[in-house]
């Protein structure tokens, strides 16, 4: 089996011209990313009719509201 070689060039050799990181900050986002965000994509015809997160968000809720007292109903007449 053969070893993997890995490219020992320099960060600068490797890195195009027009990136520039100079004034990134590291880890600006990782609190908000731990903290649970989930990232869920949607298929194209499924996007078209809500544009934004708001909208999936507030479908969702409705949703989720009518599934529950749809089992509320089924559990009491049982």
């Amino acid at each position: 089996m053969k070893k993997q070689t890995r490219n020992t060039a320099k960060a600068s050799e490797r890195m195009r011209p027009e990136y520039d990181f100079s004034r990134g900050v590291r880890g600006k986002h990782v609190a908000r990313y731990a903290s649970g965000s989930n990232v869920i994509v949607l298929e194209p015809d499924v996007a078209k009719h809500f544009p934004t997160a708001d909208d999936v968000n507030e479908t969702l809720r409705v949703l989720a509201k009518l599934m529950r007292r749809k089992k509320s109903r089924t559990s009491q007449s049982t």
